[in-house]
């Protein structure tokens, strides 16, 4: 279930600077910014490693992302040495620290959340391979920070050591299909290149706000709540999956074409299905001829719409309901993906970005009118079994409202 509570410690990542004691650019060094690239990483090492023959358990990927996300929450100020220091010397002390610290937040979480991060924290021989590859995922997403600041620090003490210690992780993670391909700067490289530049497209681009968020923090929050939404509904482990990486790229469009606004879409008739025809052409020529051709059919069935709630029966796409998914097609061999619930995701991540601004004092006509509207719009509101509408009385609530 998700909660107040877990929705504002998801969004302290939005406020923990990284590289903080370098020069660097403002936007896009956000702790929820790096997350939302390393878990793009992950997928496509992931992928990789299917290619090739491996299995990989996605579920537990996808749980162990966001396991290192919130422990990162509460770590991720001390500096890289130290920090790994401290794991190796007193790793169990602190993991239960912050076991403690995050309990009351995380055990309202259907399906034993909560005990399989309690496991994940302190039995470091589970998943190894998931751990592996998240773990490459991590480096490749600092790498790929660190590539940007490097020439504006060079000379400062400690960059070169920094940049060794960089590259000396990533060559023990060489065997990894995905690193190989990643390190080669070619197609693979391009990719994470092109949907990195999301982390400097801005939310609410026309609002001033507190904390900013960037379009790919924006994506890996929504395809969090998803998961967590997922859970919620006993979903079975394919329609975790879509629904995660459905929701991390549910946006991925905006790279091409920055952030149109709903009220512009609608501005004039048929306007936005001219701006989706227009989105399907770029994703074509552009975005696609950089992964294999093997992953393009479930990237289209991901981002294409990416509202609507679908399964695949005989080869065939057929877009249904969640509520239908819940009673019919809640099985692997469906391959069903809830874009109802990611759209009320999306829209709850929106209202939080809207609401932690109001609640800093920090007010616009656009934050407040987004407000209201997504107020109106899920009051008494459920979805295949998720209650939304509560939680945006609790939210309103805090408001004064």
């Amino acid at each position: 279930m998700i909660t107040k509570p877990l929705l504002k410690l998801i969004y302290q990542a939005a406020h923990i600077q990284r590289w903080n004691d370098h020069l660097r650019p403002h936007k896009g060094f956000t702790e929820l910014d790096k997350q939302a690239h390393k878990m793009l990483f992950a997928y496509v090492i992931g992928r990789c490693e299917e290619d090739r023959g491996n299995q990989v358990n996605w579920r537990a990927l996808i749980e162990g992302g966001m396991f290192e996300f919130l422990h990162r929450i509460l770590l991720t100020d001390i500096k890289p040495p130290i920090y790994h220091r401290l794991m190796s010397e007193s790793g169990t002390e602190l993991n239960n620290w912050v076991l403690n610290e995050l309990k009351e937040r995380l055990e309202p979480i259907e399906g034993g959340f909560f005990g399989r991060f309690s496991d994940y924290m302190l039995m470091p021989g589970n998943t190894a391979f998931e751990r592996k590859i998240l773990r490459a995922a991590h480096y490749l997403a600092t790498n790929w920070e660190f590539g940007l600041i490097y020439n504006l620090n060079k000379g400062i003490y400690g960059v070169e050591e920094t940049k060794e210690r960089i590259e000396n992780e990533l060559e023990d993670h060489y065997d990894l299909l995905g690193v190989q391909k990643i390190d080669l700067h070619r197609k693979t490289h391009k990719f994470l290149d092109l949907v990195g530049q999301l982390r400097f497209q801005q939310r609410w681009a026309q609002s001033p706000r507190v904390p900013e968020t960037s379009v790919l923090g924006h994506m890996l929050i929504v395809a969090m709540l998803s998961y967590l939404c997922s859970v919620q509904l006993g979903a079975c482990d394919r329609r975790i999956y879509n629904n995660f990486f459905a929701g991390l790229f549910h946006d991925l469009p905006e790279v091409l074409t920055r952030d149109i606004v709903s009220p512009v879409k609608r501005s004039v008739q048929g306007l936005e299905q001219i701006i989706k025809e227009i989105e399907s052409r770029q994703i074509e020529e552009r975005i696609l001829p950089l992964l294999p051709a093997s992953w393009h059919q479930e990237l289209k069935y991901f981002i294409e719409d990416e509202f609507a709630s679908k399964v695949q029966i005989n080869d065939r796409t057929e877009v249904v309901t969640s509520e239908a998914i819940n009673q019919f097609h809640n099985l692997d061999c469906f391959n069903p993906v809830d874009g109802e619930l990611i759209r009320a995701c999306d829209h709850l991540a929106a209202y939080m970005e809207a609401h932690l601004s109001l609640s800093h004092g920090i007010k616009s006509p656009h934050l407040e009118q987004g407000l209201a509207d997504l107020s109106r719009l899920y009051r008494g509101s459920s979805l295949a079994g998720v209650s939304f509408g509560n939680l945006y009385v609790d939210l309103q609530a805090e408001l004064g409202q």
